[in-house]
């Protein structure tokens, strides 16, 4: 660091200015991090923040998404609402909609909720366990070790079944609670235990 001297007008211009001292570098000091506040998962519930989970603690927002996400996430939601009005089997089916698990709080992409689930006010600001049918869709974000851990997740906390949509692999997976069902491209997916009769072609989903 260079030392500025600066000299007044009536001083004696021919006097040199006192050597100064050489200063050693030393690390600026920082102010201590205030401590992040704990919210915990009953108050997130209540008041939760836009596009927010409460993962382990901690306040995560949803981000990755993309082109290809967005277009599954609407095609599919659009799917589900259509049969669900034309099936008659009444629900609603919603979108990154707030719920409780044994463990987070999460918003999955697309849920359906039976008609004997709907609260009486139909109006809700988190659900108080998983939805019954619920999907999630792949991000570049995402790794597939981590959807299938929250798809477990669901499971564990009363959802029915979960699907998860790879946009970019074209290729989705279905759980009803046993074992992975798996669809590529050229096949049509279908429910299993939730919004019985629903099935989509896979390659129209994720076109």
């Amino acid at each position: 660091m260079t030392a500025t001297i600066i000299i007044p007008k009536n001083a004696d211009q021919k006097l040199e200015p006192e050597s100064q001292p050489e200063l050693e570098n030393t690390p600026e000091i920082q102010p201590e991090s205030a401590p992040q506040k704990v919210i915990s998962l009953e108050h997130f519930l209540v008041k939760p923040a836009d596009r927010m989970e409460w993962v382990d603690g901690n306040l995560v927002e949803k981000t990755g998404m993309t082109f290809k996400h967005s277009l599954a996430q609407s095609k599919l939601s659009t799917s589900w609402r259509n049969y669900q009005n034309s099936s008659g089997q009444g629900g609603e089916v919603l979108t990154e909609i707030l719920c409780r698990t044994n463990k987070q709080g999460r918003r999955p992409d697309v849920a359906y909720i039976t008609p004997e689930l709907l609260p009486p006010s139909g109006n809700f600001t988190a659900f108080y366990q998983s939805f019954p049918l619920i999907a999630e869709v792949a991000s570049p974000e995402d790794s597939g070790e981590e959807l299938f851990a929250k798809a477990q997740e669901y499971l564990e906390s009363g959802c029915l079944e979960v699907w998860l949509l790879f946009p970019e692999a074209r290729l989705i997976f279905v759980n009803a609670g046993k074992n992975w069902l798996l669809f590529n491209a050229d096949e049509v997916a279908s429910t299993q235990n939730v919004l019985s009769g629903f099935s989509v072609a896979v390659s129209e989903l994720l076109a």
